[in-house]
Formats: structure tokens, C-alpha cells, sequence
């Protein structure tokens, strides 16, 4: 019995191996392909290259688009390192799927783009969204988990939102329509921002609710 039960963990650890790895990649994909978009687009010529450089790693998704890609490339990678032991927690696994959560339902862009820049929108807010989510169901521990949780996972985003303003009054130029006060004033913009942050501390709940569901169902299974 205990040689089948290691054998369905073994099993179910290289599940989980090949699982971080396809995500890892698609997500290393998407962002090398963004950023392939941004620095040589003609229609940007008029923007200096280092300001499109910031202006990449200025944008919500693509940040983390990159902490999963490094998340799951530091745990398969090097499980031992800081940031592998750091990623590989039950609480920051489920903060990052959150996170990509999030770029999914409310951080959709406004814009139809096309080509490539299609494919890399669809990468960054579909396919590693769904994929990050679905490994966070399968995979990840959620017995940890606990209803005040949610609100230090607002630690990111509340930074972000205060960079993005900050960076936006200096530089003019805003990642996205709902923060950008140049257009809609400071009032209307850090209101949206406060929104957003709302929404996210929401889908933190929800998560958590999920986590301490399956947790006792499981627990009642094994019972």
C-alpha cells in the first residue's frame, strides 16, 4: 500500500514538473514576443527606445506574466535557491494566481489588436491565465490559506497603482485608460485605481474560499 501510495505521489509530482514547465514556456513566449512588439514597432518610432523599454515593464500583465515565468522557471529549475524555496510557498503560489487572475477578468485591453500582436494578447491574458489557474487547482496546497491573507496579497498592486501615477505624472503616458489621469483627472483616476484594487482583494476572497472548500472536501475524502 505504501509503495503504490509513493508511487502515485511520484506520478503526480512529474504531472506537476511538466505542468510548470509548458507554463513557464508559453509565458516565456508571450513576454519575449510583447517585447519583440514594443521595441521594434514603426508605428512607436517616435518614442525613444528607453522609455519603450520602461514602458514594457511598466504594464501590469507583463510583470506578472514575468513573476509566473520565474516563479515555475526558479522551482523546476532550482528548487533550492531563495527564490525557488520563496515561489514554491503555498501562499505565494496562490497570490500568483491571483494576480493572473486578475489579468485576465479586469485588466483586458480596450484596443483590437492584430497579428502578432494578437497572439501575444492572447498568450498574456488568456493562456497563462487559464494554465497558471488550472496548476494552482491541481496542484497547489491549499490547507494555508486563511481569510486574512487577501489583504497582504494588495501589497503588489497597491505599489504598482502608485508607480503608475507617480511615473504618469512625470512621463505622460499611463498603461492603462482607467488610471490615466492626464485624461480623466487625478480624482477619477486614483477613484478607478482604488476599483481595481477592490476587485483584486475580491478575487483574493474568492480564492481562498475555493482553497478552504477543496481543502475540506479532500479532508473529508481522506477521512
Amino acid at each position: 500500500m505504501a509503495e503504490m501510495s509513493n508511487a502515485m505521489i511520484d506520478k503526480t509530482n512529474k504531472f506537476e514538473r511538466i505542468a510548470m514547465t509548458l507554463i513557464a514556456l508559453v509565458a516565456w513566449f508571450g513576454l519575449f514576443l510583447q517585447f519583440y512588439l514594443i521595441m521594434f514597432d514603426p508605428m512607436d518610432s517616435t518614442v525613444p527606445a528607453g522609455q519603450r523599454f520602461v514602458n514594457y515593464f511598466s504594464y501590469f500583465t507583463v510583470l506578472t506574466n514575468l513573476i509566473v515565468a520565474i516563479s515555475l522557471t526558479a522551482s523546476f529549475v532550482s528548487p533550492a535557491s531563495a527564490v525557488g524555496q520563496f515561489s514554491s510557498r503555498t501562499s505565494v503560489r496562490a497570490a500568483v494566481a491571483v494576480y493572473i487572475a486578475v489579468v485576465s477578468l479586469l485588466l483586458r485591453s480596450v484596443w483590437d489588436p492584430e497579428g502578432l500582436s494578437l497572439v501575444a494578447d492572447r498568450v498574456l491574458h488568456d493562456a497563462v491565465p487559464i494554465l497558471y489557474v488550472l496548476y494552482w487547482f491541481i496542484f497547489v496546497g491549499k490547507a494555508e490559506l486563511n481569510w486574512s491573507t487577501p489583504a497582504k496579497w494588495l501589497l503588489y498592486p497597491l505599489l504598482y497603482m502608485a508607480y503608475s501615477l507617480i511615473r504618469g505624472a512625470f512621463v505622460g503616458w499611463y498603461p492603462y485608460h482607467f488610471a490615466d489621469a492626464a485624461q480623466l483627472g487625478y480624482q477619477v483616476a486614483i477613484r478607478n485605481a482604488a476599483l481595481v484594487v477592490v476587485g483584486f482583494f475580491a478575487v483574493g476572497v474568492i480564492f481562498v474560499g475555493i482553497g478552504k472548500l477543496m481543502s475540506r472536501t479532500a479532508h473529508s475524502v481522506a477521512s
